[in-house]
């Protein structure tokens, strides 16, 4: 076989092999192509199994009080220290980052959620459902939302429920600018064959929106939810240090370094921890943002070639 067949025969394995990939499949090649973005992803993973199972393993528990050791330095019976309470660093720090996260999660997933609705509501039924929502949003960018959360937050009633309460008020003024965006992309959907071919077929407007329109503007979505993550746990860290987030006994990583940054030149270890693991988690959930964005974006050259 001569090397111009055996050139055609392999072009023409490649080409059947990309056409039996999948976007999904696409999209994951591309991501752990991003070696960053595959770290970051891994990183998370750790953090999710520390604040979820690290609890477990661990010899003091988040309110337990060793009356032996007031702000005692870092040793063998505490890995990172106590506070002036005589409560483990450690066990705070795992119980924070889990209470973060969750209030991370929650926020991105309702706000966007609420921005992917409204967004692309306005823009396809248009009117004066498009002017109130288009009203609405411009109204909650302008509001100091972290006056008011931290208003709302100290109103509310105290317990166990309290951060969802926060969770709630975090996503409220999360979303408007993206659903902006959304309305923008669902501004030149709503014009598109399938569309159309849709709405004549007698589909509901709810419907066309769900099945039809979203799922075209799924890669902003989740690079929103993404980011909206990590969004959401500075937010909750802000008004955590100043007093208004996750209230004692419960801790957050806000918390713990509000606590800390008081003490931070005379008892370091109660600052330093929380904040190191607040970094890291910041910036793998970026991390994975940039290559979820590079993966889902076909120009972006930074994803490789499919």
């Amino acid at each position: 076989m001569s090397e111009a067949a055996v050139k055609v025969e392999t072009e023409v394995e490649v080409a059947k092999d990309a056409k039996r990939l999948s976007r999904g499949r696409l999209v994951w090649r591309r991501f752990l192509r991003n070696k960053t973005a595959v770290v970051g992803a891994l990183g998370i993973l750790f953090l999710v199994f520390l604040a979820v199972f690290g609890p477990s393993f661990l010899y003091w528990k988040f309110d337990d009080i060793d009356t032996s050791s007031f702000l005692a330095a870092p040793s063998e019976a505490h890995v990172l220290g106590t506070t002036r309470a005589g409560r483990d660093v450690l066990a705070l720090t795992a119980r924070g980052l889990g209470k973060s996260l969750l209030i991370g999660f929650m926020v991105a997933l309702m706000s966007t959620t609420i921005a992917a609705l409204v967004g692309a509501s306005a823009a396809y039924l248009g009117g004066w459902w498009e002017k109130f929502a288009l009203w609405i949003v411009d109204l909650l960018l302008v509001i100091p939302s972290f006056f008011l959360i931290a208003v709302a937050s100290r109103g509310a009633p105290e317990g166990d429920a309290a951060w969802i309460i926060l969770a709630v008020l975090l996503a409220v003024f999360a979303w408007p600018l993206s659903a902006r965006v959304v309305r923008s992309l669902t501004l030149s959907i709503r014009e598109r064959e399938y569309v159309l071919a849709a709405k004549f077929m007698g589909l509901s407007s709810f419907r066309i929106i769900v099945r039809h329109i979203l799922p075209n503007a799924s890669s902003l979505l989740i690079i929103d939810a993404t980011l909206g993550v990590g969004y959401a746990i500075l937010s909750e860290t802000g008004l955590s240090y100043f007093g208004f987030g996750v209230q004692p006994p419960d801790t957050s990583l806000g918390t713990l370094i509000g606590e800390g940054a008081r003490m931070a030149t005379t008892y370091p270890w109660i600052f330093l921890g929380p904040a190191a693991v607040l970094v890291f988690l910041v910036m793998c959930v970026n991390a994975v943002g940039d290559g979820l964005r590079d993966a889902l974006d076909p120009s972006s050259a930074s994803g490789g070639h499919a």
